[in-house]
């Protein structure tokens, strides 16, 4: 991807995702833009942009994951940054789109969070944004500037594609509730499998109770999809729910490995095989159990600066990112 129509662009990385970053840049063929990101003595932070961007397309990768509120600052600031040295477009590309889960109104009196953030980011001086599996697709109507919507199901469903673990198997793909039965639907279709659903209920946040399964996971191999793994409360119940419905084993996916509280202690211990997540969130060393295998989202982000960049649809991207799949269908 080193030839460009338009030169006049450059990606930025900040804090949270640097190794994505630099990955996102060597797919493009290009250099990470110079830039300074310090705190004072108080906490507060601070951005120096190291180079001339004025009349530049400018990219700027930032996950806003934890410390959540840190790197959404982070974002602001050096969005700003670039709105004050006369950049021309200032692309915001967020593999992971934190405070998503707070979509809507739930309660009396509960704040609308991921709308306050989508406002913070336009009125910083945004003029697009590129995001990757929102865990709500409304999300993409809170900005009134352009959202490419980014989907990490066909990078999923390739590894499983390209390493072969369907063939001989007897495969279901298991959605862990009722709001992500479209997500398994479209890794069952690359998958040629039929879904089953968790049917449960949510006492309290971060506090999953399972109670049925719909769909026949008696002697097969499980596929758990879901776009986000927190605490990991629904992934270890659910694959505990499969187990004892007669599942011959049970691999969890997902896009956003957020891994926070209990959830390694908890994924250890439970009876999964493996856990195929992306590197839309940095993972600590800590945190790299060996049941965890990442495959990169670097190529698809690329891609999608690539057309955004030259101006082409970014709607075809999937058929052309992914037709070795076709191919194997």
């Amino acid at each position: 991807m080193s030839e460009h129509e338009d030169k006049n662009f450059k990606l930025f990385s900040l804090n949270s995702n640097k190794p994505l970053a630099q990955k996102v840049a060597d797919c493009l063929g290009i250099e990470l833009g110079k830039i300074n990101v310090n705190h004072f003595s108080d906490g507060e932070i601070h951005i120096n942009i190291e180079e001339s961007i004025r009349g530049d397309n400018i990219y700027i990768l930032q996950s806003t994951s934890a410390p959540v509120n840190e790197n959404l600052m982070e974002l602001m600031i050096m969005i700003d940054a670039c709105r004050r040295a006369s950049a021309d477009q200032i692309n915001v590309v967020i593999p992971y789109f934190g405070y998503a889960r707070q979509d809507r109104k739930a309660k009396p009196r509960e704040p609308i969070t991921s709308k306050l953030v989508a406002n913070m980011i336009e009125d910083a001086g945004a003029t697009r944004v590129l995001a990757l599996d929102l865990h709500a697709s409304q999300i993409q109507g809170f900005f009134d500037i352009p959202v490419d919507h980014l989907m990490g199901a066909p990078l999923l469903a390739n590894y499983f594609l390209d390493k072969d673990l369907y063939q001989g198997k007897d495969i279901v793909v298991v959605s862990p509730d009722h709001g992500g039965v479209t997500r398994a639907r479209k890794l069952a279709e690359f998958l040629d499998a039929p879904i089953a659903i968790i049917d449960k209920r949510r006492p309290r946040a971060n506090v999953a109770e399972v109670m049925n399964i719909v769909g026949e996971v008696k002697g097969k191999d499980c596929i758990i999809i879901d776009d986000m793994i927190d605490t990991a409360g629904t992934i270890t119940a659910a694959s505990n729910a499969l187990e004892e419905a007669g599942a011959v084993s049970v691999t969890v996916c997902c896009t956003h490995p957020v891994l926070s509280g209990p959830a390694i202690e908890r994924l250890e211990n439970a009876n999964i095989d493996e856990i195929v997540v992306t590197d839309s969130i940095n993972l600590p060393e800590e945190k790299k159990i060996d049941k965890i295998t990442t495959v990169s989202v670097s190529e698809l982000i690329a891609e999608a600066i690539y057309r955004i960049q030259n101006n082409k649809s970014v709607s075809p991207l999937f058929r052309e990112q992914f037709k070795g799949m076709e191919a194997k269908d």
